[in-house]
């Protein structure tokens, strides 16, 4: 599944981050923290790796 926005790829990609060891949970907030929990790696890969072009920074 894509991100639809700027913000939400960035959010995915701390979640990924702290899923494969390299930060830690307790740093993540908001968004990223329930994504790591609701979210397997593979998702979180495909939505960290959404082309940004055309993408705004924060879906409304």
């Amino acid at each position: 599944m894509p991100a639809k926005s700027k913000a939400q790829q960035m959010a995915a990609g701390a979640a990924l981050s702290a899923k494969r060891g390299e930060r830690k949970v307790g740093e993540l907030e908001g968004a990223s923290k329930s994504m790591y929990k609701s979210m397997s790696e593979k998702e979180l890969k495909d939505m960290a790796s959404t082309k940004q072009k055309g993408k705004p920074g924060h879906k409304h």
